[in-house]
């Protein structure tokens, strides 16, 4: 089977409807959504119905802290993004909110594991910034791969037998067979605002059969949804940030 794993939708729909157009032309059998649905973008609403549209038809999704801070007042965040998630809460439904709040930490398919953060600790929302970061979380879960978001910058851990750590950026388009004999943390850039210097939109898929995972990168019309940032009164950084990928 043929996964597209999306990480960081953050409500920009140009973005995510670009991704997904791209995924199926590759010929992508399920998706996977790590989590933060909203925050950031103007879309809120599409973004949480597509989600919630393709779980229907037998997607995965987990939560992310964007999605849980839709009905966690008491969470904070910095000014920007606690200015979206405020603006957030006025835009979705009652079935939209329940539905994000609803969403799983985890879940464990097979021999692999899905989780916005990392696996260690899934609630308190950690980066993973180095190998040791991506080492507690390999020890941590019991799956031959572990996917997750959360940083918007992608990479690719393994941890050996003898509990040796590889890491590095994939190239995109370069499939990485994913071998038996390591276990993985794919850590996947953000779609809907890539923080890594390439304002593309970041995803990734895998081959279950062979094992080989392909992290893509999509143009979109990023002028379009710093546009609808700006024309709904959100903070103007969050529409500049995307134009440049950081």
């Amino acid at each position: 089977m043929r996964l597209a794993i999306f990480a960081d939708i953050h409500a920009n729909r140009q973005a995510f409807g670009a991704c997904l157009d791209f995924a199926r032309a590759r010929g992508a059998e399920r998706i996977v959504c790590l989590g933060d649905v909203v925050g950031y973008g103007a879309d809120p609403e599409w973004a949480v119905d597509t989600v919630m549209g393709l779980v229907d038809d037998g997607a995965i999704a987990v939560i992310g802290n964007h999605d849980q801070a839709i009905s966690t007042p008491s969470a904070t965040m910095n000014a920007e993004a606690q200015a979206a998630i405020e603006w957030t809460r006025g835009r979705l439904s009652a079935p939209q909110r329940r539905f994000l709040a609803e969403l799983p930490l985890t879940r464990q398919e097979d021999d692999r594991l899905y989780v916005h953060a990392e696996a260690s600790h899934p609630a308190r929302w950690h980066y993973v910034r180095s190998s040791t970061d991506a080492a507690r979380s390999i020890e941590a879960a019991e799956a031959h791969v572990t996917f997750c978001g959360h940083i918007h910058r992608p990479a690719l851990y393994s941890m050996s037998s003898a509990a040796k750590m590889t890491g590095f950026v994939p190239t995109s388009d370069v499939p990485v067979q994913l071998l038996g004999g390591r276990r993985w943390l794919a850590v996947l850039g953000s779609v809907g605002q890539p923080r890594d210097g390439d304002p593309a939109a970041a995803f990734a898929m895998l081959d279950t059969t062979s094992r080989e995972i392909t992290y893509c990168r999509v143009a979109y019309d990023v002028e379009a949804a710093a546009d609808r940032i700006r024309a709904n009164g959100l903070p103007h950084w969050l529409a500049d940030r995307l134009l440049v990928g950081i």
